[in-house]
C-alpha cells in the first residue's frame, strides 16, 4: 500500500465512514420508514437488524479491506481470478449511485440557494416540478431544467476536487470539517424543533406503537432495509476506506462507532422531522397523515411550506437544513465515488487524479442526462433498481464469497489482534449461514414486487443500465492488471 493512499489515523477513517454512512436516506427515509412500519414498536426488528446484519457485516467488510490492503477487484482476483467480474459489477453499479446522487445533491444546491430568498413561493409542489425534479410526464424529457443542470456542474466539480487528493487530504480533511458541522447544525434544529408548539403530536404520532405488525414479515424486510442503505453496507465502501487504515487500528471498536454515531444520528432527525410535522399539523390544522411522506415530497415539498409559516425563525431554519442535507449527501458521494475510483486506479496504472478526472467527466456526463424535465422519475426508476436488483445481489454474493470461498476463519486473527471486542462462533454463524438466507429472500421480494409493477419505459431504462454494467464489467475484467 503506497503510503500516500493511508489515513493519518483511525479518526480520519471513522469521520470518513460516517460520513459514507449518514447521508440523504438518515435525513429523509428513516423518519417515514419508521412511522409506517409500527412505530415505536419498529425499534424491536431495526435494532436486531443492526445486531445481526450491520455490524457483523461491516466487521468483514473491515477485516478484507484492513487485510488485503488492495482494490476490491484485485481482492477478488486473488481470492479467485473469475470472481474480478464479481468485483466490477458491484463497483459500476455504486458509480451508477454516484451519478443520480449528484443529481438529487443538486436540488438540495438549488433550494439552499433559494432559502434565503423562499423563492420557492406558496406553491412548493409547482416549485419544484417545474424548476427542479420535474415530473413523470414523458414528452417533458425534450427540455433541461437549468438550475438542476448548473447544479449538476458545480457538484461534480467540489466532487473532483476533493476525491482527485490523496485520501487523507482530500476525504480525510473534508470529512473531518463537514461532519461535525452536519452534526451540530442538525442537533440545533432538532433542539429547536423539539421546542415547537404541536412538537408532542408529531412524536407521539411517530412513535405509537403497532405491537401487531411484529408479526408482519414485511416490518422486518424493513428494518433490514434500512440497515442496508443506511449504512452503505456492501457496497465497498467500508472495504476500501479500511484498505487505508495504518497498522494496529482496532477494526471492530471502529464498528461500533461507526454504526453507532448512524443510529444516533437517525434516529434523532426522525424526532426532529416529526416535530416540525406537528408544528404544522398544530398551526394549521392540517392532519398528520397529509403532511407525512418520504424523500423528496418531505424534503423539498412539505418543509418549504412549514418553513413559509414559521416567520423569521424559518428563515434561518431553511438554509441550515438544506446546507445539512448537502453537507451529508457531499461526504456519501465521496464514498459511492471511492470504490470505482480505488478500483479503476490500481487497474490502470493511473493516477489518482487522472483516475478522478476521468471518472468525474463520464459521471458528470451521466449526471446531466438526468437533468431533464423527468428529473425525479428518472432517478427514482435508477434508485429503485440499483438498490433492490443490483446492489442487494452483491451484498449477498460478497458475503458467500469471504464466509465460504475464502474463509471467514482467516479474518479472526486480524479483528481480534487489537480490538476490545472479539469475534468468533456467533459471528461466523451469522455470516456463513443466517445473513446469506435473510438477503437472497430480501432480493426475491424487491425483485418481484420491482417487475410487477414496473411500467414499460422503467423496464427498458432498468435494462440498460444492466447491459451497461455487465458489458463495462466484462471489458475491464478482461482488461490486463498495470502490476502484472
Amino acid at each position: 500500500m503506497s503510503q500516500k493512499n493511508q489515513w493519518d489515523s483511525s479518526v480520519a477513517f471513522i469521520f470518513a465512514m460516517i460520513g459514507a454512512a449518514v447521508g440523504l436516506g438518515n435525513i429523509w427515509r428513516f423518519s417515514y420508514v419508521l412511522y409506517s412500519n409500527g412505530g415505536g414498536s419498529f425499534f424491536i426488528p431495526y435494532l436486531i437488524a443492526i445486531a445481526v446484519m450491520g455490524i457483523p457485516f461491516l466487521i468483514l467488510e473491515y477485516s478484507v479491506g484492513f487485510s488485503f490492503k488492495e482494490s476490491f477487484s484485485t481482492i477478488m482476483r486473488k481470492i479467485n481470478p473469475k470472481l474480478e467480474y464479481v468485483a466490477w459489477m458491484l463497483v459500476l453499479f455504486v458509480f451508477v449511485v454516484t451519478i443520480y446522487y449528484m443529481v438529487i445533491l443538486s436540488w438540495d444546491l438549488v433550494y439552499l440557494a433559494s432559502s434565503f430568498t423562499f423563492s420557492w413561493g406558496t406553491d412548493a409542489a409547482h416549485y419544484f416540478v417545474n424548476n427542479v425534479g420535474g415530473s413523470s410526464n414523458l414528452s417533458n424529457a425534450s427540455f433541461l431544467l437549468v438550475p438542476t443542470t448548473i447544479g449538476v456542474l458545480v457538484l461534480w466539480v467540489i466532487l473532483w476536487f476533493i476525491a482527485h487528493r490523496n485520501v487523507d487530504k482530500g476525504i480525510g480533511r473534508v470529512s473531518k470539517i463537514l461532519i461535525p458541522a452536519l452534526f451540530v447544525i442538525m442537533g440545533f434544529i432538532i433542539v429547536y424543533a423539539l421546542s415547537l408548539p404541536g412538537a408532542n403530536i408529531g412524536i407521539g404520532t411517530l412513535l405509537t406503537p403497532d405491537w401487531s405488525k411484529l408479526l408482519d414479515v414485511n416490518i422486518w424486510l424493513a428494518a433490514f432495509a434500512q440497515i442496508i442503505f443506511s449504512l452503505s453496507m456492501g457496497q465497498a465502501i467500508a472495504l476500501t476506506y479500511a484498505s487505508y487504515l495504518p497498522e494496529n487500528s482496532k477494526l471492530i471498536n471502529n464498528v461500533f462507532i461507526v454504526v453507532a454515531s448512524n443510529s444516533l444520528f437517525e434516529v434523532c432527525t426522525a424526532f426532529g422531522v416529526f416535530s416540525i410535522l406537528g408544528y404544522m399539523s398544530f398551526t394549521n390544522g392540517t392532519p398528520m397523515v397529509q403532511l407525512i411522506t418520504e424523500g423528496t415530497g418531505l424534503i423539498f415539498v412539505v418543509f418549504p411550506m412549514i418553513f413559509n409559516i414559521m416567520g423569521p425563525i424559518g428563515r434561518i431554519l431553511a438554509p441550515l437544513l438544506f446546507l445539512a442535507i448537502l453537507f451529508a449527501g457531499v461526504t456519501s458521494a465521496l464514498g459511492f465515488l471511492e470504490p470505482m475510483l480505488n478500483t479503476t486506479s490500481d487497474k490502470l496504472g493511473w493516477s489518482r487524479k487522472k483516475t478522478a478526472t476521468v471518472l468525474t467527466i463520464i459521471g458528470c456526463a451521466f449526471s446531466l442526462l438526468l437533468t431533464s424535465g423527468i428529473s425525479s422519475y428518472l432517478v427514482g426508476i435508477i434508485d429503485t433498481f440499483v438498490n433492490e436488483f443490483g446492489i442487494l445481489f452483491m451484498i449477498a454474493v460478497q458475503c458467500i464469497i469471504f464466509a465460504w470461498i475464502y474463509g471467514i476463519e482467516n479474518f479472526l486473527e486480524v479483528l481480534n489482534g487489537k480490538s476490545v471486542i472479539n469475534v468468533g462462533r456467533t459471528w461466523k454463524f451469522i455470516l456463513k449461514y443466517m445473513l446469506p438466507c435473510v438477503l437472497i429472500l430480501m432480493w426475491v421480494a424487491g425483485i418481484l414486487k420491482l417487475f410487477s409493477t414496473a411500467k414499460p419505459f422503467e423496464i427498458i431504462i432498468d435494462l440498460i443500465i444492466i447491459v451497461m454494467v455487465t458489458v463495462f464489467a466484462y471489458v475491464l475484467t478482461k482488461i490486463k492488471p498495470a502490476n502484472g
